[in-house]
């Protein structure tokens, strides 16, 4: 008997989601709160991160489980949407006990979404604290795609890019799912197509159903890229992303979790991994499943990681909806 899902990270049992965005500065936050503290790592491959709390992630080091993660817009300022979600975190009685203080564990990661025609004169202070908190304050089950949350602002190379998520699950009974921003330097659609990279592991035409071109144009090899005269300033871009499983995953396991995950990247995004992005993705391993995967599972685990988090890329960009002043159209809004 088939098992109903959302299509969405959530899928992964111990794990809500909220989005939060500011329509006037057009950016925003997604926190992904764990119902328990939850083993989780990272791994960074794009040339230009933006990170608070990752180091506390390396197997080596003490803290065994987080009880958030937080993607956010606003570059550098976006950092600050991290306190808010602890502050929600707090607020609960969540974090780490450490004498008679709670401290809440929320690891993050930025994207640059500051070009791209929305008021940034914020003033002394930056919206984002506050749109951590309301995050944290609105997530659940389900939650919104495309243009949304860490998406609202975000752009990729000639269209607008957003918040996707896309889950699945193996032969074995293992959950896993996917949640981005994708804000790339590169291109998700193949040369000057409307046809996604991702193709190939689409799911219930989940993001149109169009497969590859055919035949392959002959830009499909040429890399395209967003503002070239940003890309000579590294941070200007970035696709940040979580993959979830509710395996039974110690660190260690949980960061090479990750590190398959960015396979995804390259099968979504052309060209991806630039010294331009700041692209990383977070694993976290909830256990409700009961199970520790065998060698055998884990490496299937490994490559629905790439799948999945594939087809989160092509979604976030084939939801993102079109608003006035939009420096690169939507996918839907593009001829066909």
């Amino acid at each position: 008997m088939a098992v109903k899902t959302r299509n969405l990270i959530t899928d992964v049992a111990g794990l809500t989601v909220g989005n939060a965005h500011d329509e006037k500065v057009r950016s925003g936050v997604t926190a992904i709160l764990c119902d328990k503290p939850t083993a989780a790592a990272v791994q960074v491959l794009g040339g230009a991160p933006g990170t608070r709390e990752t180091d506390l992630l390396e197997p080596h080091n003490m803290i065994d489980g987080v009880d958030a993660i937080t993607l956010s817009g606003g570059s550098a300022f976006g950092l600050d949407a991290a306190s808010g979600v602890q502050a929600w975190l707090r607020e609960h009685d969540r974090g780490f006990l450490l004498g008679p203080h709670r401290i809440p564990i929320v690891p993050s990661a930025i994207l640059f979404d500051l070009v791209n025609n929305g008021d940034k004169d914020w003033g002394r202070f930056s919206p984002y604290r506050e749109l951590g908190f309301a995050a944290a304050d609105t997530a659940g089950e389900t939650f919104e795609l495309g243009t949304a949350g860490a998406g609202y602002g975000a752009l990729t190379a000639g269209l607008k890019g957003g918040l996707g998520s896309a889950s699945d699950r193996t032969d074995s009974g293992f959950t896993l799912g996917a949640l981005v921003g994708v804000n790339a330097v590169g291109s998700v659609t193949v040369g000057d197509t409307r046809n996604f990279w991702a193709a190939p592991f689409e799911k219930d035409g989940e993001f149109g159903g169009l497969g590859l071109p055919h035949p392959m144009p002959d830009n499909a090899g040429t890399p395209k890229v967003k503002f070239r005269e940003m890309t000579k300033q590294a941070g200007a871009n970035t696709t940040i992303a979580v993959i979830a499983t509710d395996a039974v995953l110690d660190k260690a396991a949980a960061k090479r979790l990750a590190i398959a995950a960015h396979d995804g990247f390259a099968r979504a995004i052309w060209p991806a991994h630039t010294p331009f992005d700041g692209d990383l993705v977070f694993a976290l391993a909830t256990g409700r499943s009961g199970k520790k995967p065998d060698l055998h599972d884990f490496l299937d685990l490994c490559a629905m990681a790439a799948s999945t988090m594939a087809r989160a890329i092509a979604r976030g960009v084939y939801e993102a909806t079109p608003q006035d002043n939009d420096m690169f159209p939507a996918w839907k809004s593009v001829d066909r």
